[in-house]
């Protein structure tokens, strides 16, 4: 293969013919059909040596929105309003991150119940019972504001019929996954469900995440989690996930663990 100078000459002096780029015609039907089977950037057009102008605009709100999805805070009396039909009480709590920059700047803060919390879950009545659920806003408010409810509204009726005995639900703000080891604990439950809003993607800015934790107490490891992610409309559906979510709940009360030591078999 020769390499060719400006003029058109390759390493041996000769003229040669430039390398021709493939013909747009050509492959825009093929990056249509790419385009379908996934929501990453291919094949976007361009204008010169540059995005053509819908692609750069389009990347802009992305990153926009995935932006705003960080710093939104969650609407939680809405979420309780939205919630209250699934007949569990609703306990709201916060972490010990007073507010959302200090919560994106000392990680450590969000993964520990403020002292007001804790006292309301110990006093709150109903302690010991089999399993707690979680919505915290975590790196996306915008993904549980979406999708909590209406995951929940396939998850809780799952989890009754498999006798599970349901503690209060639990909305959490500025909080992170570990949190859910210091709920767990403070209402004394076998198994935790948390679930999570995952980092924004430009593709992906309200992606659900439910990390569960079988005896969850402070100090767990992310290797004593199992974690069900990507949860969206465009990802994992809700409904499956539900029934995942579900399934995974009752291996771990089989098997008495979860995270590394539980084999997962599903599909």
């Amino acid at each position: 293969m020769k390499i060719e100078d400006r003029d058109g000459a390759g390493e041996d002096g000769q003229k040669g013919n430039a390398a021709e780029l493939p013909d747009t015609a050509t492959t825009a039907p093929l990056w249509r059909r790419l385009r379908q089977l996934t929501a990453a950037r291919i094949g976007l057009p361009r204008s010169g040596a540059s995005l053509a102008t819908e692609s750069l605009l389009d990347f802009r709100l992305s990153h926009a929105r995935a932006r705003d999805a960080v710093h939104a805070a969650l609407d939680v009396d809405a979420l309780r309003a939205d919630l209250l039909p699934l007949g569990l009480p609703v306990l709201q709590c916060r972490s010990e991150a007073a507010e959302r920059q200090r919560y994106l700047l000392r990680p450590d803060l969000g993964r520990r119940l403020d002292a007001d919390s804790r006292e309301r879950l110990l006093s709150c009545g109903q302690r010991g019972l089999d399993l707690c659920i979680t919505v915290a806003d975590g790196l996306s408010a915008t993904a549980g504001q979406q999708h909590a409810t209406a995951l929940l509204g396939h998850l809780v009726p799952l989890l009754r019929e498999q006798g599970w005995l349901l503690a209060p639900l639990v909305l959490l703000e500025q909080g992170r996954v570990a949190a859910g080891d210091d709920i767990g604990e403070a209402l004394d439950v076998k198994c935790m469900v948390i679930l999570v809003g995952e980092r924004p993607g430009l593709s992906s800015p309200d992606s659900l995440g439910a990390y569960m934790t079988w005896m969850p107490k402070v100090g767990r490891t992310d290797a004593e989690r199992n974690c069900v992610s990507n949860i969206r409309p465009e990802g994992f559906p809700l409904a499956e996930a539900a029934r995942k979510i579900a399934w995974l709940a009752d291996r771990m009360r089989t098997e008495g663990a979860s995270g590394v030591r539980l084999k997962d078999e599903g599909s």
